[in-house]
């Protein structure tokens, strides 16, 4: 298969599941504002196999800022935030156990802004508190188990990143 249609691929497949994720997360008021846990942002750790993560998380996180989000700094900040994450998360790969930490570190310090500048704010520390808790679960934990998981399941791995090795 042409290298390119199978990142491009790979990467819209990435944007699907993260916005579908999303969505469930929204159905459970938890993918904007104050206090979030997007389920979605458990596939953050995915650079860690492919590069073709990179735009998949990103494009996931714009069209759903897009779709759920409090408005467009939201989208421009938040995705900002998800893509110096996912940059940072490829830069690692060989810690892949690592990997939930830039998403948690990039949200926690980003996404407060967001909230102050649309009046959700309690204050950028304890913003920042509450956005790093929801990072730590959404992404440190489920995150770390898809690692995890894909790490102990190559075939998986190489069905949902594209890979031709895990």
């Amino acid at each position: 298969m042409n290298q390119k249609v199978k990142f491009l691929a790979t990467s819209a497949m990435i944007a699907a599941m993260y916005v579908a994720l999303s969505a469930v997360s929204q159905l459970l008021g938890l993918c904007s504002g104050a206090i979030q846990c997007r389920i979605s942002e458990a596939l953050c750790v995915l650079p860690v196999f492919t590069f073709a993560a990179v735009p998949g998380v990103t494009l996931g996180c714009l069209i759903t800022n897009i779709l759920f989000g409090l408005g467009p700094i939201d989208v421009l900040l938040g995705t900002f935030a998800t893509l110096i994450a996912a940059l940072v998360c490829y830069a690692i790969r060989k810690l892949p156990y690592l990997a939930s930490v830039p998403t948690i570190v990039s949200n926690a310090l980003i996404v407060p802004l967001v909230l102050i500048y649309y009046q959700f704010s309690s204050g950028y520390f304890v913003d920042a508190c509450f956005v790093a808790i929801g990072e730590i679960i959404a992404c440190g934990i489920f995150g770390t188990l898809l690692v995890w998981y894909l790490k102990k399941h190559p075939k998986t791995a190489r069905a949902v990143t594209g890979t031709t090795s895990a």
